[in-house]
């Protein structure tokens, strides 16, 4: 089986840690369940990504280099 998660034109998805998804809230003055969502079916997403968690994903762009995205984990 292929693993999706590795292939060069998926976006890097990182778990957050609970300090940091604090930050990112306070930043943008929004609570957890504000987010986006992404499943935890979603084969990009990291093994150790669980329910609740915040995930990162970092995307090549062509305006601004990198583009930062959040989503929450949900069922």
């Amino acid at each position: 089986m292929v693993d999706v998660s590795t292939h060069e034109l998926v976006p890097e998805h990182n778990v957050l840690d609970d300090a940091t998804v604090e930050t990112v809230l306070d930043e943008y003055d929004i609570d957890r369940t504000d987010l986006p969502k992404i499943k935890r079916t979603d084969p990009a997403l990291p093994d150790e990504a669980e329910l609740g968690d915040v995930i990162e994903i970092v995307r090549d762009s062509r305006t601004t280099d990198q583009a930062v995205v959040y989503r929450l984990v949900v069922d």
